[in-house]
């Protein structure tokens, strides 16, 4: 006995393109399209000068400063906890931004994200050299670098060009999610206020 006639069943969508529709509905996309051509701007410019610091640079060293404080429970923790944190708070705010229903702000911390992953390999890359002008409002002259004393304390500081170009990988991922995302949920923004 053969299969029976197949019935046409709809094909429930993807728990994530779900969740996007159902924020999407009653946003308006063209406000938030302007933030989207801004992270390329950045985007672009981190690829083209890997030194490059954006606007978010400033919030970024501030709280990549708050870290050492936050994690200062031991030498090398404290050190790490500049990096630690400031990775650690977009992905906070992305946490914030799905509880509040908003998925284009979940791309744009990605993206947010990127600027830090990008500022962490520029450092990490700088840890055998030591040539990159420091700052820190607590450390007075004597600023250390985080990255030679972590990787010499771990015994990779010869690997600091390598521990840099994971580092950029991520920033070029994050900022991939971001554009890719956010074009995605303005479309759908678009889309649905268009059909209402």
């Amino acid at each position: 006995m053969g299969p029976g006639p197949r019935r046409n069943r709809p094909v429930a969508a993807h728990p994530l393109v779900e969740w996007v529709e159902g924020c999407a509905v009653d946003k308006i996309w063209w406000a938030r399209f302007p933030l989207l051509l801004w992270m390329v701007w950045i985007w672009a410019h981190h690829v083209s000068d890997p030194l490059y610091q954006s606007l978010i640079k400033g919030l970024n060293l501030g709280i990549h400063e708050l870290g050492h404080i936050v994690f200062g429970f031991g030498e090398f923790l404290s050190v790490a906890g500049g990096t630690l944190l400031q990775c650690l708070v977009p992905l906070v705010g992305m946490a914030m931004f799905v509880r509040q229903r908003d998925p284009f702000a979940v791309c744009f911390a990605f993206g947010w994200l990127g600027t830090n992953f990008m500022d962490v390999a520029v450092y990490a890359g700088d840890a055998r050299a030591m040539e990159l002008p420091l700052v820190s409002p607590f450390a007075g002259d004597e600023i250390g670098h985080d990255w030679n004393m972590m990787l010499g304390r771990l015994g990779w500081l010869a690997h600091d060009q390598a521990i840099a170009g994971f580092f950029r990988l991520l920033g070029h991922a994050s900022f991939a999610v971001c554009l890719a995302g956010g074009a995605w949920v303005l479309w759908k923004m678009a889309v649905l206020s268009r059909g209402r």
